[in-house]
């Protein structure tokens, strides 16, 4: 069978549809790329069309094949693993050749990369559902993440069961895209250039009680900078009220930044961490 390197248009019907042309090209992958992505290059390659009746056709195989094994697809998609589109192909391959009995075995070379990939993914999101920190602008709900994976279609069943009767809005920066929910209705959308709108008098005294309530609960002779960091990782400081500089208490009608409140006893929030992680693919499931 020849070897072939297909490009795609990054959505995960589209990477479907590569494993239905593999299959009916008698073709064996050795890279798939999402088309921003793709390098011309020696080897033989192929742009592959996104059709709904082919994807629908290899998810319902799949599914009958091993329903966990879909899930565990759909959600490796949104993880940071790199060539992770290679790992599913490959997963893809060993379930219809040998069944289903290889999934048992979390060590397997082939299930490993995805299962661990998903399990980062859940992780992380399990870690946001308490450190997304929202202000309130206008009477909407409005929290900024940098997640490493594509985490928002994770978080939504949670944040829209959990404000229900709010209007609110998850930016994620890494990913350029945002949760919007409203009415019951809830859609992720790409959105390539935000900014959060500056606070009012309220929001900012809100900003500050919080921050004086973290500072005042730490107690200094029992500071473990190794233990916090164990439990909230330093990546997520960049979007958590209470490690920001005063310009993020200061009021939009405030002619002058708030100072960042805090108490003897307190401890001072550390600099902002530079950016990380690989950026995940935008499209939606």
């Amino acid at each position: 069978m020849p070897e072939m390197v297909y490009y795609y248009d990054g959505s995960f019907e589209g990477f479907l549809c590569c494993i239905f042309d593999s299959y009916a090209n008698k073709e064996v992958l050795t890279a798939i790329y999402r088309d921003e992505d793709f390098v011309p290059t020696l080897f033989a390659s192929r742009a592959i069309q996104t059709d709904q009746s082919h994807a629908k056709r290899v998810f319902r195989k799949i599914v009958k094949c091993s329903p966990y094994t879909a899930n565990l697809l759909q959600k490796c998609f949104l993880t940071c693993l790199p060539e992770k589109e290679l790992s599913m192909y490959r997963l893809v391959v060993k379930l219809l050749r040998e069944g289903p009995g290889f999934l048992g075995n979390f060590s397997d070379p082939v299930l490993h990369p995805v299962a661990k990939a998903v399990q980062h993914l859940l992780a992380e999101a399990h870690l946001l559902k308490g450190f997304v920190r929202f202000s309130e602008l206008d009477g909407v709900l409005g929290g900024e993440i940098e997640p490493k994976n594509r985490v928002l279609p994770v978080l939504r069943s949670h944040f829209c069961a959990r404000y229900q009767n709010e209007k609110f809005f998850i930016y994620d920066r890494t990913h350029k895209e945002a949760l919007f929910y409203a009415n019951g209705k809830a859609v992720i959308r790409p959105l390539d250039d935000f900014q959060m709108a500056p606070p009012d008098e309220t929001e900012a005294n809100y900003r500050i009680l919080w921050k004086r309530f973290y500072d005042t609960i730490a107690i200094r002779e029992r500071y473990n900078p190794k233990c916090r960091m164990t439990n909230m990782p330093k990546r997520y400081w960049n979007t958590m009220t209470e490690f920001q500089d005063a310009s993020y208490f200061k009021a939009q009608s405030s002619p002058a930044a708030v100072s960042a409140p805090g108490v003897p006893a307190g401890i001072s929030a550390p600099g902002k961490p530079p950016g990380h992680g690989p950026s995940a693919p935008e499209s939606a499931l």
